[in-house]
């Protein structure tokens, strides 16, 4: 077993197992736990009551969060050539059709976020098992699919990020940087937390949100009362 560090040991005093918090007072102690020299990524793990294997609990969405992600998402718009310019000058970070589809099908798949055009999907189908496996597959639902390019690389940039229920029943989703504002944090999580609970099935039974857990890379995770988010 990995020995703690004096750090890390600190850090972890600092946490009461016996308590949950709200999302403000969780948000404020992750700073505090926090002792990386890098600047962390502050995640969230929301356990939903539902059935993951019944399409009608399947719980997806995206949310724009308030303060963005703090990271530089690389995005990748394949686009036909009357939609490079606007794709460029909405920043996305590669642009291009035919010869990112011959480096992706080589194994490339450098880029946080691929955004396309209905017309371009029918040749992204055969790169469903490189793409698929890495959540790099564009999907209408998440609005990685359209026609209106530019709104949507201006959208990820911006702070936009999709969520999914995994088969565990859990969401995982990186929030913020611990660089940012304890406020900001809440905002952030708060943004994610209530686009959640308005995408509750209404085939789910029982609790819904089970548990909440927030942490940022190497800390202690801390527990949010998720009755003071419904």
């Amino acid at each position: 077993m990995t020995k703690l560090s004096k750090k890390q040991k600190e850090a972890v005093a600092k946490v009461d197992r016996s308590k949950t918090l709200s999302v403000t007072d969780a948000s404020a102690l992750i700073k505090e736990i926090t002792n990386v020299k890098f600047d962390a990524s502050i995640d969230l793990a929301i356990r939903l009551g539902v059935d993951p294997r019944k399409a009608n609990q399947m719980v997806r969405g995206v949310v724009t969060l308030p303060h963005g992600t703090g990271k530089d998402v690389k995005v990748l718009a394949l686009v036909t050539p009357d939609k490079a310019a606007d794709a460029e000058a909405a920043g996305a970070d590669y642009v291009g059709l035919d010869e990112y589809l011959q480096k992706i099908k080589g194994g490339w798949t450098d880029v946080d976020v691929i955004i396309t055009m209905p017309s371009v999907m029918g040749k992204l189908g055969p790169l469903g098992r490189v793409l698929g496996p890495r959540g790099l597959m564009p999907n209408p639902k998440t609005g990685t699919v359209t026609m209106d390019v530019a709104k949507a690389v201006k959208d990820v940039k911006a702070g936009k990020i999709d969520f999914k229920v995994d088969k565990t029943g859990i969401i995982h989703a990186a929030i913020a940087k611990v660089s940012f504002d304890a406020d900001k944090i809440a905002d952030n999580a708060n943004e994610l937390l209530q686009t959640i609970l308005k995408l509750k099935p209404t085939a789910a039974k029982g609790t819904y949100v089970k548990s909440i857990f927030m942490s940022s890379t190497m800390s202690p995770s801390v527990a949010i009362d998720a009755k003071s988010v419904s």
